[in-house]
């Protein structure tokens, strides 16, 4: 994490951790929705003794979650966690702080510090007359020179709020100040649809700073739904390939129903990994145009759709263009495979 690896993303189970079954379920899942690596709560002694049973159920990296009690976290590490989250805001013994960073250097294990504006220390709280960036980058400060006191340097920062703005200040202070990998989210965002949006403007605008080394979309309901809005949000802005669909929102012109054709071969890309851009347009205006950067591309029309391979025209077709114009996108995917392995 961090440099020139790929940024990651993650999630947070909502299950009782203590459940190792529907715990590690939902693990998988979240795995097969596209998480690098899930954080889990270790709120009690029964859930970081639980560690190991996940641990064993998966191939995944997990993080523990820990508030309040240091012991929680040096049981966890020694049950096989992968990475803790400790939050500087309700765990400051400096003497637990050391104790804990004892045990995760003795077991290679980093630690996120994790900062929430929900969270600030009272003495940042009344020094600014509430949140603000630097009290942010401060509270994370402060916890970093207890672990570097401790000789603990394998360590990643958060500084989290659910207002956009303020995030991404604080993010863009952290980038100047730390030299640590960060980790982006916006807390508390909401439900999906708000929550998205908020996500995607506040991680976005960071990673186009070229800020950021992993990142969690947080979204009220099944964490199910978080995986998919990273990976959009990591697509949008040039860090992870696959299959990337542009559809017109369609006008008085359009003649033909984008938005089903458009559903439909989304649906069917979903789960392609290899870097494809298909293009699905309503009218003359842009169609072909977009057609030109697409690999594979439709213009539709009441005369019938015209169908394109990397700005070449290929054929119009008349009635349901969807059936020509997925067995198109298979055959580019083939190539494009045979391609690789004559390469590699």
């Amino acid at each position: 994490m961090g440099g020139k690896n790929p940024v990651s993303v993650q999630s947070m189970t909502n299950t009782d951790t203590r459940d190792v079954a529907r715990t590690a379920e939902q693990i998988r899942q979240l795995g097969l929705a596209g998480c690098d690596l899930v954080r889990v709560s270790v709120y009690d002694m029964a859930c970081a003794r639980a560690v190991r049973a996940l641990k064993d159920s998966t191939v995944l990296p997990l993080v523990a979650d820990i508030h309040f009690d240091h012991q929680l976290a040096i049981t966890s590490v020694e049950q096989g966690i992968d990475k803790l989250r400790i939050n500087p805001g309700n765990l400051r013994d400096q003497a637990a702080v050391r104790s804990v960073a004892d045990c995760a250097r003795a077991h290679r294990v980093p630690i996120r510090i994790g900062v929430n504006a929900g969270s600030l220390p009272r003495g940042i709280l009344s020094r600014d007359g509430g949140v603000t960036a630097q009290g942010l980058v401060d509270s994370a400060a402060g916890h970093v020179r207890l672990l570097e006191q401790a000789g603990f340097t394998d360590i990643v920062l958060s500084m989290k709020a659910s207002d956009v703005p303020l995030m991404v200040a604080a993010y863009r202070l952290a980038a100047r100040t730390f030299d640590y990998p960060l980790h982006l989210g916006v807390t508390e965002a909401g439900l999906p649809g708000q929550g998205t949006i908020k996500s995607a403007i506040g991680i976005g605008a960071l990673l186009l700073d070229g800020i950021g080394s992993t990142i969690r979309v947080s979204l009220t309901g099944s964490p199910l739904a978080e995986p998919p809005a990273a990976i959009a949000i990591l697509k949008a802005v040039g860090l992870r390939g696959g299959f990337e669909l542009v559809s017109c929102p369609t006008c008085a012109r359009t003649e033909v129903d984008i938005e089903a054709i458009a559903k439909r071969v989304e649906e069917y890309g979903q789960h392609i990994t290899q870097n494809i851009k298909v293009a699905i347009m309503g009218c003359v205006v842009n169609g072909p145009g977009e057609a030109r950067d697409a690999d594979i591309a439709l213009c539709g029309g009441k005369s019938g759709s015209a169908l394109y391979r990397q700005g070449k025209f290929v054929k119009r077709i008349a009635g349901d263009p969807v059936p020509e114009l997925l067995r198109m996108i298979d055959e580019h995917l083939s190539q494009q495979a045979g391609g690789e392995r004559a390469d590699g």
